[in-house]
């Protein structure tokens, strides 16, 4: 009897730490996402501006 109360103590406390570790990374990979996110909108315009630059920068010198 004992041993089935332990038993069913350490399932219930392993269920308990797999979901807060879920919790955990669930997290993290949101926050992740958000900021990858938040990256890109601001890398954007640069990444823009870079190739516009790169293609005048060989529409210039092709004539040469």
């Amino acid at each position: 009897m004992l041993l089935t109360v332990v038993w069913i103590a350490v399932a219930v406390l392993a269920v308990v730490v797999l979901g807060a570790l879920a919790y955990g990374v669930l997290g993290a990979a949101g926050r992740l996402r958000r900021e990858l996110a938040a990256l890109d909108r601001e890398v954007r315009p640069l990444l823009t501006e870079a190739q516009a630059t790169a293609a005048r920068a060989g529409q210039v010198q092709r004539p040469s």
